[in-house]
C-alpha cells in the first residue's frame, strides 16, 4: 500500500480510471472513477490532486504523488 493515498495503491486507483479518455481534467477523473464504482477513499484521493489537465495515466500518477 502506498503512503499518502489513504491506503490505496496507484494501481488500485488506475483500476477505477480504466478506459479513461485523455486529456482529462481532475473533475473528469473523479467522475470517471465514480462511474466505475470507486469507493469514497479513492474519490477523496483524486479530489486532493492538483487542479489541472492530465495528458495520460503517467500524469495522473504524478498528480497522485503531489497529494497531501
Amino acid at each position: 500500500m502506498a503512503r499518502g493515498m489513504g491506503g490505496h495503491s496507484p494501481s488500485n486507483i488506475a483500476h477505477f480510471l480504466k478506459n479513461m479518455d485523455f486529456p482529462a481534467k481532475k473533475d473528469d477523473l473523479v467522475k470517471h472513477a465514480k462511474g466505475n464504482d470507486a469507493d469514497k477513499d479513492v474519490l477523496d484521493v483524486l479530489q486532493q490532486m492538483p487542479q489541472r489537465e492530465y495528458g495520460n495515466m503517467a500524469d495522473v500518477m504524478k498528480g497522485l504523488g503531489e497529494t497531501k
